[in-house]
C-alpha cells in the first residue's frame, strides 16, 4: 500500500521538531528558533537530511499553522482589553507602520531598488509578527506586564490596518479602481462592523444555552470549525483567513466559556504552532543568503531600530511613559507573517521581483532570533538610553505622559461628542447600511423565487424598517450631558452641533430610501422626507425604547460576560457607585436665572445627567423631592451625578468657590440626627414577585410612590449606571436604590425582606 506523500511530510515535520526542540529547552534555547532549524533541516534547501518534498503541503500546513494560532491569539484577548488600550493600540500603530514604512521605502530606493518593490519592502517591514512575539511573552512569563498588553493591541490594529494596505497596494499594482475602490472598502468595514455585532449578541447565549449537552470533544469540534467558518467568510468578504481566525477568537474570548475552550483546543494550538514555524525556517534559501547577505543584514537591523523608534514615538503620543514605550517597541521588532502574505500578492500580481520573498523571509528569521534576545535585555537597553537622556527633556515629556494630562484631555466635552459622532456613523450607520443593501440584493431576489415579485418587495422593504426604526435608537439618540454643555456654553458651538445632526439625518435619509429607489423608482420628494422623519418619530416612541433598551443591555451583557463572571460581578473589592457618583450642594444665590423653576422644567437630569436628591427651605428639609417642586433663591440643593458631569454643572451654573465635592459614601456616612429620614444607599435584588417586575424603570412606582431614585441596574453581571427610564425590570436584577431609610426599608420589603445599610445590602445581593 502506497503511503500518501501528504502523511509522510507531516511525519518528519513533526518528529524533526520534537527532537531539535527538545535538544534546545536542555540549551535553555527559545523553541521558536528550534522549530526554525527544525524546518530548514528538512526544508528542499539543505539535502543531507530528511526532506518534505511537497511544496504544496508545506504551504497548506503553514496556512492552517497560523489560523489556528491567531485562534488562540483571538482567545486570550478580548473588546474590553482592546478598550483599556484604545487609543495606544491605534496611535502606536499608526505611527510605526507609517514611519517604517516610509523608512523602508526609502532604504529601498538607496538600494536602487524599483518603485513598486520599494514600496512593498515598506509595507512588509512595517508588520510584526503577532505569533512570534506573543510565543516570546507566553515562554518568558510577561503576559501580564503593561507594555505587553499594549504591544497586543497595537498588533491587533495592525492586523486590521495591514488588510486595507493590502487592498491600497493592489489598486496601486493595477492602477484601476475596482477591488480597492473606497466603495469596496467601506464594504468591507461594514461587514465586518456587523459580523462583530452579531457574532457578540449570539454566541454567548448559544455557549450558555448548549454548554450542558457538550463534552470536551464537541466543544472542540465547534471551536475549530468555528474558526475554519469564520477564516473562510473574512476570505470572501475581502480580509485575510487569519483577521477572521482572530476575530473568532476573540469572539469566544469575551464569553465565560473562553477557558474551556482554549484548554480543549491547547494541543491542536501547540501542534500547528509548530507546523507554522517549521515552514518559515523551510523557506531559508542558503544561496539567496549568500547572494544578498549585504540587503538582507542592513534591512533587518533598520527594522529593528525603525520599529523601535517609531512604536516608541507612537506610545509616548498616546501617553504612555519613557519606559513602557520603549519596551514596547523593543518587543515589536520581528517582522510579521503578514509581510510574507504581502510579498505573495507582489509576487502573484507580477509587480515585485521574485528574490524579494525570500530576502524578506530572511530579514525576518535574522528579527525573529533577534527578539527574544532583546527583549530579555530590555531593561538594560532602556536604563542605558534613558540615563543618556538630558534632564529638561526627560521632565516636558513626562508632563505629557502624566495621567493628571490624560485625564484632562478625556474630559474634554469636544472630543466626547466627536467620538459620539463618529461612533454612530461608523458602527450603527454601517449596520443599517450593510442589511440595507444585503436585503435588496440577496434576501429579495431569494424571496422573489419562492412568493412572487410583488410581495417580496413588500415584505423586504417592511423588514428594512422595522430593522432601521431599531437601530434609529440609539443612531438618534438624545443629546449627551457634552452635547449639551457645548450647546449651553457659547453660541459660537451650535453652528458645528447642528451640522453632525443634519449629516446623521442625512444619512438615515439615504439609506431609509434607497430600497423604495431600488424597487419603486420613487422620486417624490414628500415621500423621501417623510419616511426618515417617520422612522424618526416612531424610534423615539416608548416600546420601541423600550426593547431596544432590551436588546442593548443583553449586548453589553454577552461583551462584557468574561470580565464581569472573573470580577464576581460589579461587585468586586468595593461598590461602583462610591467611585462613580459624588455629591454637591450650593444654596441658590439671589438672581440665579434658574430661580422659581421646577426640577421637571429645569432638565437637569436629561440634559446634564445630575439629579437632585434633597432639598432644604429654610428649616424644612425635603429629601428626594418631585419634579414638581420648585425650587427658590435661598434653598440648599443636594445633587447626585457622575464627577465630571458635575463639574461641568457647577461651571454652566456660575457657581463661585464651589465645596469640595463628596463621594456617595462620605455622604450618605455623614451624621445625621433625623435616621429614618436620612438619605441611605441600598442594594436590592428582584425576586420576580414584585408589582414592578416587568416594566420600564417610570412605570414601575419606585420613583413615584417609593419615592426612591435607582441609581443602577445589574444585570447578568453587567451594571448600567442612570440607566434610562424605559428600561424594563425583570426578575434577578439587582437594584442600586438611594432613598430615606423609610422609603427604602418600604421598598426593600418586597424583596429581601428587610433593607439596611449600602454595605449589608451588597452583602446580601452578593450572596
Amino acid at each position: 500500500m502506497e503511503v500518501p506523500q501528504l502523511i509522510v511530510d507531516l511525519a518528519v515535520m513533526l518528529t524533526t521538531a520534537a527532537v531539535v526542540t527538545i535538544t534546545f529547552k536542555k540549551l535553555r534555547i527559545p523553541t521558536i528558533l528550534g522549530y526554525i532549524l527544525a524546518g530548514f533541516l528538512i526544508g528542499p534547501n539543505f539535502p543531507l537530511f530528511l526532506d518534505v518534498s511537497s511544496a504544496e503541503s508545506i504551504e497548506m500546513w503553514s496556512e492552517i499553522g497560523v489560523i489556528i494560532i491567531l485562534f488562540h491569539i483571538g482567545l486570550e484577548f478580548d473588546f474590553n482589553k482592546l478598550k483599556e488600550v484604545g487609543s495606544t493600540a491605534i496611535v502606536s500603530a499608526l505611527v510605526k507602520m507609517g514611519g517604517v514604512l516610509a523608512v523602508g521605502y526609502a532604504f529601498g530606493r538607496i538600494l536602487h531598488m524599483s518603485n513598486m518593490d520599494s514600496i512593498f519592502l515598506g509595507a512588509m517591514l512595517s508588520i510584526s509578527s503577532t505569533v512570534v512575539i506573543q510565543k516570546c511573552f507566553s515562554e518568558m512569563g510577561l503576559e501580564k506586564e503593561k507594555y505587553a498588553g499594549l504591544v497586543m493591541g497595537s498588533l491587533v490594529m495592525e492586523d486590521v490596518i495591514a488588510v486595507f494596505m493590502m487592498v491600497i497596494l493592489t489598486t496601486i499594482s493595477t492602477g484601476s479602481s475596482g477591488g480597492g475602490s473606497p466603495v469596496q472598502m467601506l464594504l468591507m468595514v461594514t461587514y465586518l462592523v456587523l459580523w462583530l455585532v452579531l457574532g457578540i449578541f449570539f454566541l454567548p447565549t448559544f455557549l450558555d444555552r448548549t454548554m450542558n449537552l457538550m463534552n470536551d470533544e464537541t466543544l472542540t469540534l465547534l471551536s475549530i470549525g468555528f474558526c475554519f467558518l469564520m477564516a473562510l467568510y473574512a476570505n470572501w468578504l475581502g480580509f485575510s483567513m487569519e483577521l477572521g481566525a482572530f476575530v473568532a477568537g476573540s469572539l469566544f474570548a469575551g464569553t465565560r466559556h473562553a477557558h474551556q475552550v482554549e484548554r480543549v483546543t491547547a494541543g491542536i494550538k501547540d501542534m500547528f504552532g509548530a507546523v507554522f514555524f517549521l515552514s518559515v525556517g523551510m523557506m531559508v534559501d542558503p544561496d539567496i543568503i549568500m547572494q544578498r547577505w549585504t540587503s538582507i543584514v542592513p534591512i533587518a537591523i533598520l527594522a529593528v531600530i525603525a520599529k523601535e523608534i517609531f512604536a516608541t514615538i507612537g506610545m509616548m503620543l498616546s501617553g504612555q511613559d519613557i519606559e513602557t514605550s520603549m519596551k514596547g517597541g523593543i518587543a515589536l521588532a520581528p517582522i510579521g507573517e503578514f509581510s510574507f502574505i504581502i510579498a505573495s500578492l507582489g509576487i502573484s500580481l507580477g509587480v515585485i521581483d521574485d528574490y524579494l520573498y525570500p530576502v524578506i523571509v530572511a530579514s525576518s528569521i535574522i528579527t525573529i532570533i533577534m527578539t527574544p534576545i532583546l527583549i530579555k535585555q530590555s531593561d538594560k537597553g532602556v536604563g542605558l538610553i534613558t540615563s543618556r537622556i538630558p534632564e529638561k527633556l526627560k521632565r516636558k515629556i513626562d508632563s505629557y505622559t502624566s495621567e493628571a494630562r490624560s485625564d484632562e484631555e478625556d474630559s474634554s466635552d469636544w472630543k466626547e461628542v466627536i467620538k459620539e459622532f463618529f461612533f454612530s456613523i461608523i458602527v450603527y450607520g454601517s449596520i443599517m447600511l450593510v442589511l440595507t443593501i444585503f436585503s435588496i440584493k440577496y434576501a429579495e431576489p431569494a424571496l422573489a423565487n419562492a412568493i412572487g415579485e410583488n410581495a417580496s418587495k413588500a415584505i423586504i422593504i417592511v423588514l428594512i424598517y422595522i430593522m432601521i426604526t431599531l437601530i434609529a435608537v440609539p443612531y438618534m439618540r438624545r443629546r449627551s450631558v457634552s452635547f449639551s454643555h457645548l450647546w449651553m456654553e457659547r453660541l459660537s458651538n451650535r453652528p458645528p452641533l447642528v451640522v453632525m445632526t443634519i449629516v446623521k439625518i442625512l444619512l438615515l435619509e439615504f439609506i431609509a430610501v434607497m430600497p423604495l429607489l431600488q424597487f419603486y423608482n420613487i422620486g417624490n420628494l414628500l415621500i423621501v422626507l417623510l419616511i426618515p422623519l417617520s422612522i424618526i418619530y416612531v424610534s423615539r416612541s416608548d416600546m420601541i425604547a423600550t426593547y431596544y433598551l432590551q436588546l442593548e443591555t443583553h449586548f453589553l451583557a454577552n461583551l462584557n460576560q468574561k470580565t464581569m463572571e472573573e470580577r464576581g460581578g460589579v461587585r468586586d473589592k468595593g461598590l461602583w457607585l462610591d467611585e462613580d457618583y459624588h455629591i454637591f450642594s450650593w444654596i441658590i444665590p439671589e438672581g440665579a436665572t434658574y430661580a422659581n423653576s421646577s426640577i421637571e422644567d429645569l432638565h437637569w437630569g436629561r440634559l446634564n445627567s445630575v439629579y437632585v436628591v434633597k432639598v432644604k427651605k429654610g428649616d424644612k428639609r425635603m429629601p428626594m423631592p418631585s419634579s414638581r417642586t420648585v425650587l427658590n433663591e435661598g434653598d440648599k440643593v443636594h445633587v447626585i451625578a457622575e464627577k465630571k458631569h458635575l463639574k461641568a454643572f457647577i461651571r454652566q451654573l456660575g457657581i463661585k468657590d464651589p465645596k469640595p465635592l463628596r463621594t456617595l459614601r462620605e455622604f450618605l456616612e455623614t451624621g445625621y440626627h433625623d435616621e429614618e429620614n436620612a438619605l441611605e444607599c441600598a442594594v436590592i435584588r428582584v425576586r420576580g414577585t414584585e408589582s414592578y417586575v416587568g416594566k420600564p424603570i417610570k412605570r414601575s412606582g419606585i420613583k413615584q410612590h417609593g419615592n426612591c431614585m435607582i441609581l443602577g441596574i445589574e444585570r447578568e453581571g453587567y451594571a448600567t449606571k442612570l440607566p434610562d427610564s424605559n428600561m424594563m425590570i425583570e426578575e434577578g436584577d439587582i437594584l442600586w436604590l438611594v432613598g430615606t431609610n423609610r422609603n427604602l426599608k418600604t421598598v426593600a420589603s418586597h424583596s429581601v425582606g428587610e433593607a439596611g445599610t449600602h454595605e449589608k445590602e451588597v452583602s446580601q445581593a452578593a450572596q
